[in-house]
C-alpha cells in the first residue's frame, strides 16, 4: 500500500470521483508516475479533512507532508520529485501555468458550472444534495433549475470563450506541445468533471478541444476514461 493518499470528491457512487481540481491532481500524479490511494470524500464530510487545515479537496497526504489545493499540490510534486517527469518544463513554464490555472478556474470551471449545476445535484446522496442546493442557490440567488434553464443558449458563449485554446490545439496536439503537461491537466479537469456528472454536450465532436479531451481520456493507460461518465 502506498503511503500517498488523496481525498477525492465523490457523490452517491464512490467509484466516480468528479472534482475538477482533484482531477488536476490525479493527472499530475500520473504524469509524475506516482501511485496514490484515493479516499472518497463528500461535501458534508468536512470534519475528515479539518485536521489537515482545509475544508475543500484535493488534500494530498504524502508521508509526513500534507498539501491542500490543486495548484499547491502541483508545485509540491514538481519540487519534491524533480527526478520524475516535469509538470512545467522549467520556471518559465511554471509561470505560464500559473496564468492558465486562473484561466481554467474562471473560464473553464466557471463557464461550465451553470451548465451542469442541476446535474451535479442529481449525482449526490441526500445529505450532500441538501448542502449543495442551499449553498449554490445562495451563491447564485436562483434555484439550481433556474440557473441551468438557459444552458442551451449559454453553451454557445462558453464554446466561444475557448477560442484561444481551440486555436492552439489546431496546431499542436496538447497545450503543452507534443505531449501534455500541467496546463493540459488544468483545463482537462473541468471537462472530466462535466463528463462524470452530466449528460449535457459541452463540445461538438468536430471541435479540436473534443479531440484533445479524447487524447487525455486515454492518457496514462486510460486513467480518466476508466471512471464512468456520460457519452458526450
Amino acid at each position: 500500500m502506498t503511503a500517498r493518499r488523496l481525498f477525492d470528491l465523490v457523490g452517491s457512487d464512490t467509484g466516480r470521483p468528479f472534482s475538477p481540481y482533484c482531477w488536476r491532481t490525479r493527472m499530475a500524479l500520473a504524469h509524475k508516475g506516482l501511485e496514490v490511494e484515493s479516499i472518497p470524500w463528500r461535501f458534508t464530510e468536512k470534519q475528515a479533512i479539518a485536521p489537515y487545515g482545509s475544508d475543500k479537496v484535493p488534500v494530498l497526504l504524502d508521508g509526513d507532508a500534507t498539501v491542500a489545493d490543486s495548484w499547491a499540490i502541483a508545485n509540491y510534486l514538481e519540487d519534491t520529485y524533480p527526478d520524475r517527469p516535469t509538470l512545467f518544463g522549467g520556471e518559465g513554464g511554471r509561470a505560464m501555468a500559473r496564468m492558465l490555472n486562473w484561466f481554467g478556474d474562471i473560464t473553464v470551471v466557471g463557464g461550465i458550472f451553470p451548465l451542469i449545476i442541476a446535474d451535479i445535484h442529481g449525482q449526490l446522496p441526500p445529505d450532500d444534495q441538501a448542502y449543495f442546493r442551499k449553498s449554490r442557490e445562495a451563491r447564485f440567488g436562483k434555484t439550481l433549475e433556474e440557473i441551468a434553464a438557459p444552458r442551451d443558449t449559454l453553451v454557445e458563449s462558453f464554446r466561444r470563450s475557448l477560442d484561444p485554446m481551440r486555436l492552439t490545439l489546431r496546431t499542436q496536439p496538447f497545450i503543452g506541445g507534443a505531449a501534455p503537461n500541467y496546463a493540459d491537466y488544468v483545463m482537462f479537469g473541468g471537462f472530466q468533471w462535466a463528463r462524470v456528472t452530466s449528460p449535457f454536450q459541452l463540445l461538438k465532436p468536430d471541435d479540436a478541444i473534443y479531440a484533445w479531451r479524447e487524447r487525455l481520456l486515454d492518457a496514462f493507460g486510460g486513467l480518466a476514461r476508466r471512471t464512468e461518465g456520460f457519452p458526450v
